[in-house]
């Protein structure tokens, strides 16, 4: 029995050593990909805000200008893009994902998905998805997302619905990860913009012209920062799991091991006993 117990124990340690290689290789994956990621996220965090701040900016020293993505229209309606991985082991970034939208979407209002991991679970929900098939987080690029956003400007504008909204994962840092609603339209002017100091700007052809232009090219990119900071939080919430993994599995090997060695203490001592009982018989 002693030796059974032994051999079970030194194969589940094998095994849990062999888990930890790859969980821990998967870390220092996932390490490198945030590293790049953020890099990205920051450089296209500025320029998003930069565009943000211009629209504020002219909305500011325009206060009567009129615009149609300024007003809200008369849809209770939302059209939301929605942000996942299309890999697992990502700890609770994609459980927190569909838990916001299940507590705060209707699931006949329009949504596009990206991401493939939640899709069929989006499915089963009931929710209304746009897009008919799967959409790669990883593979997406700039012109698919251009597509959807401005899908859901095209149905704001013919009054099928009120709100334009990104559900997104925002990275606050290495450690945590929070998701978020951003609305795209209608837009909401920053009153922290408006300063007493400006200096006065004539705009040709006209700041109605120029926001009617200007908010749709800049709610399009602030759309692509919030999937930067998406695919950044996924990297951090995986090295965050992988690291947990690995750690976890440190401990059950260093549990297992004491055991193993009590295991083996125990058959050494009784095969002593044995000797010596066996030389007193004699």
């Amino acid at each position: 029995m002693a030796g059974q117990s032994r051999q079970a124990l030194r194969t589940r340690i094998k095994s849990v050593q062999s888990t930890r290689k790859i969980t821990k290789a998967m870390e220092m994956i996932a390490n490198a990909k945030l590293f790049r990621q953020r890099a990205r996220m920051e450089a296209n965090r500025e320029y998003a805000q930069r565009l943000q701040d211009t629209v504020n900016e002219i909305a500011a020293t325009n206060p009567g200008v009129e615009s149609r993505f300024l007003v809200k229209n008369s849809s209770d309606r939302k059209m939301t893009v929605i942000f996942c991985s299309d890999l697992g082991l990502c700890g609770g970034y994609n459980a927190n994902i569909i838990r916001e939208a299940k507590e705060h979407l209707n699931p006949s209002d329009p949504l596009f998905l990206v991401g493939t991991s939640l899709y069929s679970q989006f499915v089963e929900a009931g929710f209304n998805l746009l897009n008919s098939e799967p959409v790669s987080s990883d593979q997406l690029s700039f012109q698919q997302l251009k597509e959807a956003v401005m899908s859901g400007i095209e149905m704001y504008q013919n009054n099928e619905v009120g709100t334009v909204q990104i559900l997104y994962t925002k990275f606050v840092n290495t450690m945590s990860f929070r998701p978020e609603f951003d609305v795209l339209v209608p837009f909401t002017l920053d009153e922290t913009q408006k300063r007493n100091d400006h200096v006065e700007t004539l705009f040709e052809p006209g700041p109605e012209e120029i926001l009617d232009n200007l908010i749709p090219m800049m709610v399009t990119n602030v759309a692509y920062s919030n999937w930067m900071e998406s695919t950044t939080s996924e990297q951090g919430s995986r090295r965050v799991a992988m690291k947990t993994a690995s750690d976890n599995a440190d401990d059950l090997v260093s549990t297992l091991q004491l055991e193993y060695n009590k295991a083996r203490q125990a058959s050494i001592t009784q095969e002593i006993t044995e000797i010596v009982s066996g030389s007193n018989a004699v």
